[in-house]
């Protein structure tokens, strides 16, 4: 089973405070997702977001900031709620705001990867894996959402996320 966290910037005027309406939106984006990522516009991360999450969760022992910003590039938003007779099989979907967006690209422009990799790494390393191999894996999930938090807080974008089964 693929799984997967979808992220799309997008002017917050744009965006609709109904589920229906923005899994919809979502629904297109994921069908346009080559093109807007080589765009710049969206990103995603198959299977193992939670653990980049993971990885983002050891800034908190490199740094006492109650405001917590590493909580902002993987689960950071609002949800947007299903109506009780929603499509069950809609995303789980969140919105955040332009002023989290930029939390979101100061910390990540900020956090030495290396601390973190330090920190959490060998918790992340899976069983029979390279540590090299899965390493550069988190490394370039970390740049993606450098660069793609970037352009979206400096547009002044939201970041609409999805949950894709």
């Amino acid at each position: 089973m693929s799984i997967h966290l979808h992220l799309r910037a997008v002017a917050e005027s744009e965006i609709r405070d109904d589920h229906t309406w923005l899994a919809a939106f979502m629904s297109e984006a994921w069908d346009n997702h080559p093109d807007e990522y080589a765009a710049g516009i969206a990103d995603s991360i198959n299977k193992v977001f939670g653990s980049v999450n993971d990885l983002y969760v050891a800034a908190d022992a490199l740094d006492t900031d109650v405001a917590k910003p590493w909580e902002l590039p993987i689960y950071g938003g609002r949800p947007v709620p299903h109506r009780t007779d929603a499509d069950p099989s809609n995303p789980p979907l969140m919105i955040l705001e332009p002023p989290g967006v930029r939390q979101a690209a100061e910390f990540l422009a900020t956090v030495s990867f290396d601390e973190l990799w330090n920190v959490a790494g060998a918790e992340l390393v899976w069983s029979g894996w390279d540590e090299a191999q899965v390493r550069q894996e988190f490394l370039d999930h970390h740049r993606d959402l450098q660069g793609f938090y970037g352009r979206a807080a400096s547009a002044g974008h939201a970041v609409v996320k999805a949950v894709w089964a």
